[in-house]
Order: C-alpha cells, then structure tokens, then sequence
C-alpha cells in the first residue's frame, strides 16, 4: 500500500468527517435526536421501520416514542456516515501497522484514531439511551471535532502540506496554541448552549430582554449532571438558567472574536510567510462570518440552514487553525513524526 494511498484516503476520511459533524448537528437542530429511541438501530432494524406491521411494533415497543419516519432517516443517516467514517479509520490504522516499518509512515495518530471513534461511537449510544443528556450531546460534538482535527493533522503530515513549515516565533507560536484552545472552548459553549435548548433565550441584540444583563442563573445553567432517567429533549432548564447559558456564549464570542482578529492580525502583519498570511486570512474570513451567523441566529429566530451553517462554520474554523499550528510546527526531517 503506497503512501499517496494512505494520503488520500486520511484526506477523504476528513472531509467524510466533516460531513458527519454537520449532520449531527443538522440531526440535533432538526429536533431528530430520538428519531430512533434505540441504538445502533432504529425501532430494533437497521433502517426505519416503514411497513405497517412493523411500525405497529415498534409502537407497541416504544409507546412513548412512536415512529416518525422523517426523523428516524435523519438520525439513521448520520448514523451510517459515522459507521462509514469508522470503518476508514479501521482501514488506516490497518494501513499504518502493515507499512509502520517504512520511514514516512504515521502509526501513532491512526491508532489513536481508532479509540478516539470508539468512544466516540460510545457517546452516541449515550447521547440516544440517556436522552440527549446535554454533557453528552456536548462531548459527541467535541470528539467529532477531535476526529476531524486528528485527521486533517495526519492528512497535512502525511502529504507533507506547508512542508517548509511557516517561520514563528515561539510567541507566535504559543498565541496560535492558545487561539485554537479558546475557539474550542467557544465551541463547547456553543455545544452546551444547543443541547440546553438555549440558543433563544435571548430573542434580542446586543441587549436580552431588553437588558445588558438580565436576570440569569448560572449555577443552574452549568449544572454538569443531573442524573440519569431525565428526558433532555427540548430542555429541562428555566428561563434565567437558559438566559445565563446564552449570556455567556455570547460573551465567549466576543473574547473568542478578538483573539482571533489580534491572531490574524499579527501574522498578517509581521509574517514573512506568504501561507500563513493566507491562512491568517482564512481564519480572519471564517470568524468574521461566524460572528454574523451568531447574531442572525438569534435575530431570525434560529433559522435551521443558518443553525447549521453556523456549526459548519465552527468545524472549518477549527481546521484552519488547526492548518495554522501544524505549519508552524514543520515535519521534522525526511519522517512524518508520529
């Protein structure tokens, strides 16, 4: 198996990747979540149950739950995109073993790949049978985002991308590292803010309610968990948990918008590098535009393309600083590191 092989295929597996992350959160947003009460099929089969027959017993099985087909497909179709997505990283760690003795091989990241889409195939069971339990829903979407950004790592090591590495120095450095972890907080805030149904608790903007800080309760609104046996669809929280959840998902936009500018802006600036200035564009595009998502979620009353296109935006975000941190830190020597 050649090298240019492994290559495409860690490249396609992150672009599959991607796609899984948008579905999911298409599926969340869409309120499809529990489309099937049951994992890993759906009504006990492994496509949505459509005969009458069956439908009858599914209902019977589930009386709480009856069938609905269109949500049911949704759910399902993620579903098989994620299994999909899993057997290619079955297929690279396979890859990387049988070749880990030639010099330009990856074996660690693939491996590690492997238990990362395990647990994240765990958490999914999790997110179904404990009811779209809002620290799960949040951790699904951070190990998707874990399993794309592995990925497109070992896609840009692996095809020797920014092979030269982009010149920087060990602040710049550092002010990349530190840029990325504050989106990924932003996007876990995001991830709590959906999964506690608080995306409009606050219908107005800059202002809530009409206020700059109106009533909210934080201590109810980052309760991690709650305990098992609880129905999470549609929320659980009262409104001054919820408003507090959005407040702060809005104040994290805010610091999440000015380190990224000061970022793009510095390299923009200072950098002899003519890739990083292209990234440090890509990145200046992308949180530009997340930003305007963001109010014209809130301003439209969460419309479902601009819900998703907003979470899209937030994966490609993630990536282009991802792409910013590996060129900063070139493929050492004739290998592709780990």
């Amino acid at each position: 198996m050649s090298k240019t092989y492994f290559g495409r295929l860690a490249l396609f597996a992150t672009l599959l990747g991607l796609c899984v992350v948008v579905l999911g959160a298409y599926v969340r947003l869409s309120d499809a979540g529990l489309g099937c009460p049951d994992w890993p099929g759906c009504y006990g089969h492994l496509v949505v149950p459509s005969d009458e027959a069956l439908i009858a017993k599914a209902n019977a099985a589930y009386p709480d739950r009856p069938v609905e087909a269109h949500k049911g497909w949704k759910e399902m179709i993620h579903r098989y995109f994620a299994s999909t997505l899993g057997l290619l990283i079955l297929a690279m760690a396979g890859i990387a073993l049988a070749r880990r003795k030639a010099a330009d091989q990856q074996v660690l990241l693939p491996l590690l790949l492997v238990a990362v889409v395990i647990f994240q195939g765990i958490l999914g069971m999790w997110t179904v049978t404990w009811q779209l339990k809002p620290v799960v829903v949040m951790g699904h979407l951070l190990g998707g985002l874990t399993t794309i950004g592995l990925l497109w790592w070992v896609t840009l090591r692996h095809r020797r991308w920014f092979q030269d590495g982009v010149p920087a120095s060990a602040a710049m450095r550092l002010l990349a590292l530190l840029t990325l972890g504050v989106v990924v907080v932003q996007i876990a805030l995001g991830g709590w803010t959906s999964a506690n149904y608080a995306a409009l608790a606050c219908t107005d903007f800059p202002t809530c309610h009409g206020a700059w800080w109106p009533q909210a309760d934080f201590a109810e609104g980052f309760v991690l968990w709650r305990g098992l046996g609880i129905n999470y669809e549609f929320g659980v929280l009262d409104n001054p948990a919820r408003v507090a959840i959005q407040l702060t998902h809005r104040i994290g936009a805010i610091v999440t918008l000015v380190v990224v500018l000061g970022l793009a802006a510095a390299l923009l600036r200072h950098s002899p590098s003519r890739a990083a200035r292209r990234v440090a564009l890509a990145v200046l595009v992308l949180v530009l535009a997340q930003f305007a998502l963001g109010v014209s979620n809130v301003l439209f009353s969460l419309p479902l393309p601009v819900a998703v296109a907003h979470n899209a935006g937030a994966a490609l975000l993630f990536l282009a600083l991802v792409t910013l941190n590996h060129a900063m830190r070139p493929v050492p020597g004739p290998n592709v590191g780990v």
